[in-house]
């Protein structure tokens, strides 16, 4: 398919292009590429058949992405909202269908709340006041939509995990820790790498056509494991929990 294939071509060098420029602190090329990123991921999406709420919430994305760009408090807010309806789609995709609970699950689940709770305790003093409790929901949303992602696909899971290192990256320089230098190529070049495997964790669940099992209804995504030709075995640790990119 055409467009399957230059799609991802297009997605990859307009993010080569968005990183490049952060690097080379260059604001006019960053600005206009950013929300260009993730609409073009998502036509990559819709190009392999893959499942219409995957690309709502790439477009919620984009539109956390452009708020966020554009700064203000209210505008902050409102970028993090969209990245949260993004999460909610996240959620629902995974809850649906991913692989049953059990006592892995369990583990893991101690595990993202221990390291929500720590990250929290290390952010709230440096959070300004009014930031204490949307930061506080945010995290608790996205660690959420982490876990989840675990009980999909090692892809998925490790995108939920770098989504996680994204935005601690954000709360950490909202709580006024030390930055490493170039603080928003590392942010994005997380953020971006989540958002890809995310994507690509989806699509394998649904054997990239998004009728993938049909008996089990059209665009379901199937339990990971051996019977999907899926990889066994996932195994994630806790990341840390934060806020948005």
């Amino acid at each position: 398919m055409r467009g399957g294939r230059a799609a991802p071509v297009a997605f990859a060098a307009v993010a080569v292009t968005h990183l490049a420029a952060l690097l080379a602190g260059a604001p006019a090329p960053a600005h206009v590429t950013k929300p260009a990123l993730m609409p073009l991921l998502a036509v990559y999406v819709l190009a392999r058949g893959g499942p219409r709420l995957l690309v709502v919430a790439l477009l919620f994305g984009c539109g956390g992405d452009t708020l966020l760009q554009v700064g203000g408090d209210v505008l902050f807010l409102l970028g993090m909202g969209s990245f949260a309806a993004g999460h909610v789609c996240y959620l629902v995709l995974f809850a649906r269908h991913g692989g049953p609970r059990g006592a892995r699950t369990r583990r893991l689940a101690a595990a993202y709340t221990a390291a929500w709770l720590g990250t929290l305790a290390l952010l709230w003093p440096g959070l300004e006041t009014g930031l204490r409790a949307p930061v506080t929901l945010y995290s608790l949303l996205l660690t959420a939509m982490a876990l989840g992602a675990t009980r999909a696909h090692a892809w998925a899971a490790a995108g939920g995990a770098l989504f996680l290192l994204s935005d601690t990256l954000i709360a950490g320089a909202l709580a006024d820790w030390p930055q490493a230098p170039a603080p928003q190529f590392w942010i994005m070049l997380t953020y971006l790498a989540a958002q890809s495997l995310l994507a690509r964790g989806v699509l394998a669940c649904t054997g990239g056509d998004g009728r993938h099992g049909r008996a089990g209804g059209a665009g379901r995504l199937r339990p990971p494991g051996p019977s999907t030709g899926q990889l066994p075995g996932q195994s994630w640790t806790a990341a840390r929990a934060s806020t948005m990119p």
